[in-house]
């Protein structure tokens, strides 16, 4: 099971990521209707584990976005499927 830092600091890049996301007029409207969220919902539980695991896995399903947001967030891209793999935890 993941650490308590760990987790928080996957939360932590998975909001920015969401942030980002949410404001690039490409990836925003894309999310929304890959995932199915509206925009109601989004706001309202930006910050629980389901829409976090859901951008870093809509981020990682798709090469090109995964690349695009670790560059305008300053990571390198395998911090954003590290930090969904964390906040997935363990598969059994």
């Amino acid at each position: 099971m993941p650490t308590l830092p760990a987790t928080a600091a996957a939360e932590t890049l998975a909001l920015r990521a969401l942030a980002h996301v949410a404001g690039d007029m490409d990836l925003g409207p894309r999310f929304l209707d890959l995932t199915g969220i509206d925009v109601a919902t989004l706001r309202a539980r930006a910050g629980s584990s389901e829409v976090l695991t859901a951008v870093l896995g809509f981020l990682t399903a798709h090469e090109a976005s995964l690349i695009a947001t670790a560059r305008a967030l300053a990571v390198a891209p395998a911090a954003l499927v590290r930090a969904h793999e964390t906040l997935m935890g363990p598969s059994e």
